[in-house]
């Protein structure tokens, strides 16, 4: 049994699949399981996920029976986990060298059931990191987390022997950041570790119709997930309009 099982979808990653998997394997914390789950690519990630895993043992591999999307592909990585941490790397993205080292000694001194880092995003074309720092709450609940989505994925820790079993909702979007708060809602807090642990890819998509995209999903959620009135819902957002512009802009 691995301390730490890394949660990875994969879907037509060929391109950034192995660099991903390379920053797992450079960790200095070396007691780790890479799970990769492959949504049914119509490229070579699945060839390229399995000869990896041939290389290093600590890594496993399985493919989905159909295109299932990225929440299920999670939870079929989260059912193979065999870990007590839980921390999540999508197969485009990337982890510096003590990220897991850092964020495991930070909880388990603090005893925390789920953390979360600073990030900075880098140009999928150049390499080159952005000057920004993307730094979610010192600290957070389950009631703030509605109207604050500024934590990163591929930053999340979280201890499952605490936290017990938990999946994502299938609901094809804002997924991650649902899954937070239902953990959050069984009576704990989310904690920052104030450092640049991970590095998320910026393609080549236009900014502003990403964000109108990711704001209708946002107002999907309060109405649809959490059957929030409308008032209390305009209330949320607006707190989410106000993190989202201040998390990309400022």
């Amino acid at each position: 049994m691995s301390r730490v099982s890394v949660i990875t979808p994969a879907y037509n990653a060929a391109l950034f699949l192995e660099e991903a998997v390379k920053s797992v394997q450079m960790q200095t914390f070396a007691d780790w399981e890479m799970i990769i789950v492959d949504d049914c690519s119509t490229d070579s990630t699945f060839q390229i996920a399995a000869l990896l895993a041939k290389e290093d043992k600590r890594i496993k591999v399985f493919q989905n029976e159909r295109n299932s999307g990225v929440a299920f592909t999670r939870n079929v990585a989260l059912d193979a986990a065999t870990g007590e941490y839980i921390a999540f790397l999508d197969s485009d993205d990337m982890w510096l060298p003590q990220k897991l080292e850092k964020q495991v000694e930070f909880m388990d001194v603090k005893g925390y059931v789920l953390s979360y880092t600073d990030y900075q995003k880098f140009d999928s074309n150049t390499g080159e990191r952005q000057n920004k720092i993307i730094r979610a709450p010192a600290t957070m609940t389950a009631k703030r987390i509605y109207g604050n989505t500024s934590i990163g994925c591929l930053t999340v820790m979280v201890n499952r022997n605490k936290s017990g079993l938990f999946h994502m909702p299938l609901i094809g979007h804002t997924e991650d950041n649902i899954t937070w708060q239902e953990i959050l809602a069984r009576g704990y807090t989310g904690y920052r570790l104030d450092m640049v642990l991970s590095l998320y890819r910026e393609g080549n998509l236009s900014l502003t119709s990403g964000k109108q995209k990711a704001a209708k999903q946002q107002w999907s959620t309060y109405r649809d997930y959490y059957k929030f009135s409308i008032p209390k819902s305009v209330f949320y957002f607006a707190q989410y309009a106000f993190h989202a512009v201040k998390k990309h802009f400022y």
